[in-house]
């Protein structure tokens, strides 16, 4: 799927495609996605993702899920906590779930409980093939995937 062929008028859920935790959340959001709403594509294919304001970090795509905003100017990226809580507005399976996720102080602890999951993300779930290495962090993503 090239650049170009990613919808504009969705939003674009990045994720890591060789973590099995994001790919298991990714399945998820395919499920919750009742009306096909969303786009997904795996944030290790650094030619193909969307243009944003400010432009995406490959390395951050890797740590952290984002979620690409429709439109055709000024797209924004939100990620980890803010980009679930993006999404749930778009997810009519969410919306009940909507009210807790704006208390007071859900934010704040949603930020900490998503940071865990996501600095523990590859012993939360089991790994197959070496597959769940981090990438070097002095190299280009592009780098990383070909040593894989």
């Amino acid at each position: 799927m090239k650049t170009q062929g990613l919808p504009r008028d969705k939003p674009v859920v990045l994720y890591d495609g060789e973590c099995p935790l994001c790919l298991r959340t990714v399945a998820v959001l395919h499920w919750l996605d009742l009306f096909g709403r969303l786009a997904y594509q795996n944030a290790r294919e650094p030619f193909e993702l969307p243009r944003t304001t400010p432009a995406l970090d490959p390395q951050k795509l890797l740590q952290h899920m984002h979620v690409v905003t429709p439109g055709t100017d000024r797209r924004r990226a939100y990620t980890g906590y803010y980009a679930f809580r993006w999404l749930a507005w778009w997810l009519p399976a969410c919306w009940p779930i909507l009210p807790l996720l704006y208390l007071p102080g859900a934010a704040w602890v949603g930020e900490r409980i998503y940071a865990w999951v996501a600095r523990n993300r590859f012993r939360l779930l089991p790994c197959h093939g070496g597959v769940c290495r981090w990438p070097n962090p002095g190299r280009p993503v592009s780098a990383a995937r070909r040593e894989s």
